[in-house]
C-alpha cells in the first residue's frame, strides 16, 4: 500500500468516526489540522507521513469526551494504524505524538519530544487561535452551557493540569488561561508567523467583547 494510500484510508475512517462529534472536534477541525500540517511541512524537515497520520488521527477519541480517559485516542489509533498495514516503529510515534500534543499534556511532565510532534502540535495549535479559535471557544462553551463571561470570576494563572481540565469557568477566561498564551508556544517559523496575525485578531476581539459589555459607543 501507498502512503497516499495510507493516508486515504486513514482519512476516510475519521471522518466516519468523528461525523456526530461536536463541532469544534469535528471532522472539519480535523481538516484544518491537516491542512496545517502540510502547510508546515513546505518549509520543514520531517517524517511527512506520521505527521499527517498524526493530524488526522490526533481528535480520534479526545479525552474529555470519554470521561478523562487519555489513553483511548492513542488506542484506537494505533489498532487502526495496525489494520492497515503502517510499520510498527511509525505507529508508535503517532500514538507517543498523540499523546503528548495536547495543550493539557504539556501542563504536566512531557518525556517525549519529535520534530514531528513540534510540527502537529503546531498545526492543532492554529486552529484554536484567530477567529476559527473565537468560534470553536464559544462553540465548546455552548456545549458545556458555560457562561460567556462573569466579571465576578477572574481567569486563573498558571493552572495545573488536573485544574485545566476540570475547570467550568466562563468561555471568555479561556482566552487568558490558553488562547492568548499559544503563540508564544509555536515551535516552527512558519507557526510563529501565522500566530503572530491570529492573536492580534483575538485581542481585537476582546477589545471589542469588553466595549459592547460595558456599553460603550
Amino acid at each position: 500500500m501507498t502512503e497516499l494510500d495510507l493516508i486515504q484510508q486513514t482519512a476516510a475512517f475519521v471522518q466516519e468516526k468523528l461525523r456526530d462529534a461536536e463541532a469544534g472536534h469535528d471532522w472539519w477541525h480535523i481538516q484544518r489540522v491537516w491542512n496545517n500540517t502540510k502547510l508546515i511541512l513546505e518549509t520543514e524537515e520531517a517524517d511527512a507521513l506520521v505527521c499527517e497520520l498524526t493530524a488526522l488521527l490526533h481528535d480520534i477519541a479526545d479525552s474529555k469526551f470519554h470521561d478523562g480517559d487519555e489513553q483511548i485516542g492513542p488506542r484506537i489509533a494505533g489498532e487502526f494504524l495496525q489494520r492497515i498495514g503502517l510499520d510498527k516503529r511509525r505507529i508508535e510515534h503517532v500514538q507517543q505524538i498523540i499523546s503528548n500534543m495536547s495543550y493539557k499534556a504539556s501542563l504536566g511532565q512531557v518525556d517525549f519530544h519529535s520534530k514531528e510532534l513540534e510540527i502537529v502540535q503546531d498545526a492543532d495549535r492554529l486552529d484554536a487561535i484567530g477567529a476559527i479559535g473565537i468560534a470553536r471557544a464559544f462553540q465548546y462553551g455552548g456545549f458545556k452551557n458555560r457562561e460567556i463571561y462573569n466579571p465576578n470570576i477572574p481567569p486563573q494563572q498558571q493552572l495545573s493540569k488536573e485544574a485545566y481540565k476540570n475547570t467550568t469557568a466562563p468561555t471568555i477566561n479561556h482566552f487568558y488561561e490558553k488562547l492568548l498564551l499559544l503563540r508564544d508556544k509555536m515551535n516552527t517559523t512558519t507557526a510563529k508567523q501565522i500566530a503572530a496575525h491570529r492573536h492580534l485578531v483575538m485581542e481585537s476581539f476582546l477589545q471589542q467583547f469588553y466595549s459592547e459589555w460595558n456599553g460603550e459607543s
